[in-house]
């Protein structure tokens, strides 16, 4: 069993545009290429989790959704960042959905499919739902990033803010992460 870090794409990966269709509108949060190239030569499996209610409520097709992710996925690995698995929900909120944020179902996939240990890996997002996926699937922290809409909500945290680590974006996320598996030697 690996450790992995599980990220939320749009506004924490990437730069965040509403309703993304186009891969020629992806960019990359400056660092993060070198930031997850980090975590993954350190030992960690890198696993997208991303909402992408676009599709649900037809802004945009799952077609769309998957050129954006192939872009995604070749920015990063120009960077030599590999993810092991990009899993998605396409439903609206309104919709029923098993693996819509906040529900721990993809992370629960990802511990069986990948062998990934939850209670050492982490969860970065930038919205209250990324951080309660990783908190119900019983990951080690939960991380708010404030890149996206994570300077928005950050203020809305409320009580969860006590158990939420909040940092700048995935590049200061990936330093905490690399930090906690440093002490945890």
């Amino acid at each position: 069993m690996k450790p992995a870090v599980f990220l939320d794409r749009d506004g924490t990966l990437i730069d965040e545009k509403e309703y993304l269709a186009d891969p020629k509108l992806v960019f990359l949060i400056p660092g993060a290429g070198g930031a997850l190239r980090r975590l993954a030569e350190a030992g960690f499996s890198l696993v997208i989790v991303t909402n992408q209610s676009g599709i649900g409520r037809g802004y945009y097709t799952e077609a769309d959704m998957h050129r954006v992710n192939d872009r995604v996925v070749e920015l990063f690995a120009e960077e030599g960042a590999v993810f092991e698995k990009i899993y998605f929900a396409p439903e609206a909120p309104e919709q029923p959905s098993r693996g819509r944020k906040p529900s721990p179902d993809f992370l629960f996939d990802a511990r069986d499919e990948c062998g990934v240990d939850l209670g050492r890996s982490f969860m970065v997002g930038d919205k209250l739902l990324d951080l309660q996926c990783g908190w119900n699937a019983g990951v080690k922290q939960s991380l708010l990033v404030r890149t996206g809409y994570g300077a928005e909500w950050e203020p809305k945290l409320g009580a969860d803010a006590e158990r939420a680590v909040v940092v700048d974006d995935v590049v200061a996320a990936a330093g905490w992460i690399l930090a906690d598996a440093e002490r945890g030697q």
